[in-house]
């Protein structure tokens, strides 16, 4: 699946906006980095979407399935220093990632991330751990379902949350990734 950038550099959306109400306004760019492609995205309020990915295409139909009804439009210059920052972070994590954050999702997602973005770069923990930090120890499952649906790659560091038999986990962006970020992260 595609999506056309129109002339004026909009994405059309997959979805619709409510009558009588404007679509919000995200601003995207995509950048190199040693993972592969990156899109950032931005709202009014901060970075709403980092996705990680080989095809530029694949990217921006992936930001217009979860940001339906909005007008995406490709705007560089609107987010160059995000862009910047994250790229920047692949090649040096002990520096950290300081993004204003838009973080989108249900209370128990937004929890769950919350809990990730307290892991220190350079260290793992699991899924149980993570469940019973946040006070919903019987909710390993619900976890890993939050990370599945963590719209900001790097920034809230699913990549940090492994198994409990220490094994590798599912990776919304490839396991080869989530590897690379973890040894990266661990030789910082």
């Amino acid at each position: 699946m595609s999506f056309m950038i129109a002339q004026d550099g909009s994405v059309p959306s997959t979805g619709s906006t409510s009558a009588g109400t404007a679509a919000e306004a995200i601003a995207f760019a995509i950048g190199e980095s040693p993972l592969d492609q990156i899109l950032v995205a931005r709202s009014t309020r901060g970075v709403c979407a980092i996705l990680i990915g080989t095809d530029k295409d694949e990217l921006e139909a992936d930001l217009a399935t979860r940001f339906a009804g909005a007008r995406l439009s490709h705007d560089e210059s609107a987010v160059r220093a995000d862009l910047k920052k994250v790229i920047r972070f692949v090649d040096k994590p002990a520096a950290g990632l300081d993004l204003p954050l838009d973080l989108r999702g249900t209370p128990f997602q937004r929890r769950v991330w919350t809990a990730l973005r307290a892991i220190p770069a350079g260290t793992t923990t699991t899924y149980t751990d993570v469940a019973q930090r946040i006070g919903a120890p019987g909710a390993v499952r619900a976890v890993a379902s939050a990370c599945a649906a963590n719209p900001l790659a790097l920034a809230v560091p699913c990549h940090r949350v492994m198994r409990n038999d220490g094994s590798l986990a599912g990776y919304r962006w490839g396991v080869e990734r989530k590897r690379a970020l973890i040894d990266k992260e661990a030789a910082a």
